[in-house]
């Protein structure tokens, strides 16, 4: 057997998540929402919802974006993203230890 769970923060409604949390990572590594939604197997609308819709109920930008030219457009993390991006992946890292110890604890 194996336990199984998902993270997400609330504050009254969906804040942030897994979903988000990948999605930032991948506009990290590539540099570009719409390489970041491919990579992801969604559209770039919905792509770019995701993070103004957490924006939005967080009270902070999360991306910067440049619009193309010749030296092409893209986007990268805020300060405030990259807090987020980080400290969702230390409490999804602390919170999966937490959960696999109660899981051994109780189901051996």
């Amino acid at each position: 057997m194996q336990v199984r769970y998902k993270l997400w923060l609330e504050e009254g409604e969906h804040v942030f998540g897994e979903g988000l949390f990948e999605l930032l990572q991948e506009i990290e590594q590539r540099g570009s929402i719409n390489q970041a939604a491919r990579s992801l197997n969604m559209s770039y609308r919905q792509a770019w919802g995701q993070v103004k819709k957490a924006e939005l109920r967080l009270g902070q930008r999360l991306l910067a974006t440049r619009v193309g030219g010749e030296a092409g457009g893209g986007a990268e993390l805020t300060p405030a993203g990259r807090w987020f991006l980080q400290r969702f992946k230390e409490f999804k890292h602390a919170a999966g230890e937490a959960i696999e110890a109660a899981f051994r604890q109780y189901f051996g």
